[in-house]
């Protein structure tokens, strides 16, 4: 028996071995192993988050002229902003709620002012502010804030679409805007029209801490103009220096009414060297913010 034993004791080692050769063969055997794995392919990415779309359409999109002017500081932001405590601290009379900005001529900057002074009234603590593109004929503002003008004023007047669905965000946080909208082919019967008056009025009370600039076109360019101007609160001329005719800008005063007039803005002047050294009055607003040194 122990003969017996020991034959298959050694027929199962060597079932052993050779199960292990073929499963495990070393460096010298011809026996093919297991495939090399490669690299771990890599993981899918996570998908994406959501865009936030308003800050993708305005983040770098505004006129760079628009960016500049509204810097924290400079001539320009502290002229916009000695306006706007013009309009929200008047000498006598209530703070106009409806204000139309306009000029004698074509190419005098209103729609650049406007824009500005949107910006600055929605900066103040107290006010929000809607700025609404009048001018049907040749709109602007929806550069300026690098926006698409596919819909606007000119849907409301004609269409009678609700005006919460033509409203767009500007980029600050309490300006709206309502653009012109398509071109129409009667722009002087649509702002003169009973349904414009309606807007100017219901855009005034629906809210109290609400200004709404209206950017009219050039009373020369555009007989709405003078009609527009009746329906609202006040009115800031823009004047163009270097190119306003005298004559024009009396007209336009004549045509609103003086009472109606809240400032006159001086646009594009450039200081020369005397108006720094008998006034100073830029040199002394820059130096006059806080300096570590």
């Amino acid at each position: 028996m122990g003969k017996v034993f020991k034959a298959l004791k050694r027929a199962n080692e060597a079932v052993i071995m050779e199960t292990e050769t073929a499963q495990a063969p070393d460096e010298f055997s011809t026996v093919p192993g297991p495939a090399p794995r490669g690299p771990e392919p890599p993981a899918p990415a996570p998908p994406a988050a959501p865009v936030n779309v308003v800050e993708q359409t305005y983040l770098g999109q505004w006129d760079d002229r628009l960016i500049l002017a509204t810097a924290t500081t400079g001539p320009v932001a502290e002229s916009i902003r000695a306006l706007r405590t013009r309009i929200l601290f008047p000498s006598s009379g209530k703070i106009p709620r409806t204000i139309l900005v306009t000029s004698a001529s074509p190419g005098e900057g209103k729609s650049f002012i406007c824009a500005n002074l949107g910006i600055s009234l929605a900066q103040g603590v107290d006010n929000y502010c809607l700025l609404v593109d009048c001018d049907l004929r040749k709109p602007v503002q929806h550069t300026l804030f690098g926006q698409s003008n596919m819909a606007g004023l000119s849907d409301y007047l004609c269409h009678r679409k609700s005006i919460p669905d033509l409203l767009l965000p500007s980029g600050v946080e309490k300006l709206s805007l309502l653009l012109a909208g398509p071109r129409s082919i009667n722009p002087a019967e649509l702002l003169g029209s009973a349904a414009m008056s309606r807007l100017v009025d219901e855009l005034a009370q629906r809210y109290d801490d609400r200004i709404v600039l209206f950017d009219s076109p050039p009373l020369h360019a555009a007989s709405e103009t003078a009609v527009l101007a009746q329906h609202v609160d006040g009115v800031v001329l823009v004047v163009r220096s270097g190119s306003a005719r005298r004559e024009y800008v009396k007209a336009l005063a004549d045509a609103i009414g003086r009472d109606k007039i809240l400032g006159v803005v001086f646009n594009a002047y450039r200081a020369t060297m005397l108006d720094y050294r008998v006034f100073g009055y830029y040199e002394y607003q820059k130096d006059y913010y806080y300096s570590e040194k």
